[in-house]
């Protein structure tokens, strides 16, 4: 696909992805659909309500109706679409930084497009053969209020309210200025934690920290924690589908980590579950344990959404999938990412035992990752012909799924172009750091050698 990637399309606001462009993305996914009733959502980004405003112009001159929903995190737009029936456009960047912008696409059963979905939406958006209605017969648009509220109410409905209320857990939460500020605050108060938040402030110029939950942005929530007593740190991105967590030190927690420690609470002998090429040995090893199958896809949710429909309607059971970012899917509750239904699912077994002990037996890894950026594409093919050259010569098994991953049967590196920003990303994992920094700096090398050639 040219303009969708692994998770909708993205890029610098008013440059890349300007309002003429989210006009014309809303226009195309208005014809396609052919519903009278479209939802749109954005998150707290500055430019999230000129975008919004495109949007909802494009979809009402395809005489399409328009609920604005507001502010609202990206599986609140998911819960209203399945709750009404209806297909919701969502304004977000998602993790990406302040100056970016986007748009997802959610179906009328709540999940992310599938690729083929989003390729009919894309052919119209390329060809421009976009609906248009008589004057008489455009849109009306309509606000929408009381969204979060009840977005709030399903995941009260769905968490163990009664084992993380009796645990009586003080929360460290850090919303990162985005749409969960709006909603996960409240949630886990009604799930009767203390809630203390760093960050908490809807803003979208993210004075605080830029939306992505990596550990060099959230040293204010360590900090937290121990300056609480917390027994946990919960951390969100933008459009808080992911959840990203601290122990009680207030250490931080590989997301890797944390989806194997829920993992193991969830999957049981035969089931399946879901990951991208990236996937940690931590999954690895509690799927070989628990007698479980993994499939792997390529990065982004929507290629792990798109199996797990596959798998399902071959009658697998997939109680849980998901990626290290933070980004897990619980299916049977919804096919989608929900950082703060993670985090209530988290919380039942901190309810039990100190995070610490939750993830100690998923240690003894060492993550690295590098992000090298480029300006044209033909910095970004040289990068990656070196790196097709560098796994031709590599004593490792090679997997091509997405990018270049060599496996070497102690530890692997990873290379692939970003499905939202102009980076190749480079991970690597060890069960050393200075194994898993070698394999990235190499890589890393490599690349950087090639793009100066350019």
């Amino acid at each position: 696909m040219q303009v969708f990637g692994s998770s909708g399309t993205r890029g610098v606001a008013n440059e890349e992805l300007t309002p003429a462009f989210v006009l014309r993305v809303a226009k195309a996914a208005g014809t396609a659909w052919g519903v009278d009733r479209v939802g749109l959502a954005r998150d707290t980004r500055y430019t999230g309500r000129m975008l919004a405003d495109a949007a909802a112009s494009g979809l009402a001159s395809t005489g399409t109706d328009v609920d604005r929903l507001g502010i609202l995190p990206t599986p609140g737009a998911q819960a209203y679409a399945e709750r009404e029936r209806i297909p919701v456009m969502v304004i977000t960047a998602s993790h990406n930084p302040p100056q970016y912008n986007g748009v997802k696409l959610v179906g009328s059963d709540g999940i992310e497009l599938a690729i083929t979905d989003l390729e009919e939406i894309e052919n119209v958006l390329l060809a421009e053969a976009f609906d248009v209605a008589s004057w008489d017969e455009t849109g009306r648009v309509r606000e929408v209020d009381g969204v979060r509220a009840s977005y709030i109410d399903e995941l009260l409905a769905a968490a163990d309210y009664e084992t993380i209320s009796d645990a009586e857990l003080t929360v460290a939460l850090d919303p990162g200025h985005g749409a969960g500020a709006l909603t996960s605050p409240e949630f886990l108060r009604e799930l009767g934690c203390r809630v203390v938040t760093v960050n908490g402030q809807p803003d979208g110029h993210f004075p605080g920290r830029d939306p992505e939950p990596v550990p060099d942005n959230l040293e204010d929530l360590g900090e937290l924690v121990r300056a609480t007593d917390a027994d946990v740190g919960i951390a969100h991105d933008g459009d808080a589908d992911r959840a990203i967590f601290f122990d009680e030190t207030g250490e931080y927690v590989e997301g890797d980590a944390t989806l194997a420690a829920l993992a193991a609470a969830e999957l049981e002998a035969g089931d399946t579950t879901v990951s991208a090429v990236n996937v940690s040995q931590r999954l690895v090893d509690v799927v070989t344990e628990v007698g479980a199958d993994l499939e792997l896809t390529p990065i982004g949710s929507t290629n792990i959404i798109t199996r797990i429909e596959e798998l399902e309607a071959n009658g697998e059971r997939v109680p849980i999938a998901g990626e290290g970012n933070g980004g897990i899917f619980f299916p049977d509750f919804r096919l989608s990412r929900d950082g703060a239904f993670t985090a209530a699912r988290f919380l039942e077994l901190v309810a039990e035992r100190p995070v610490s002990e939750i993830v100690a037996p998923y240690g003894g890894y060492a993550n690295v990752r590098h992000n090298v950026a480029y300006e044209s594409t033909a910095e970004r093919d040289a990068m990656l012909d070196a790196a097709a050259n560098h796994a031709q010569s590599a004593d490792a098994e090679l997997n091509t799924r997405d990018g270049y991953r060599l496996d070497y049967g102690d530890a692997w590196v990873l290379a692939r172009p970003s499905g939202t920003e102009p980076l190749v990303r480079v991970y690597a994992e060890a069960r050393n750091r200075e194994r898993a920094d070698e394999l990235a700096d190499e890589m890393f090398e490599t690349l950087t050698e090639a793009k100066a050639e350019v």
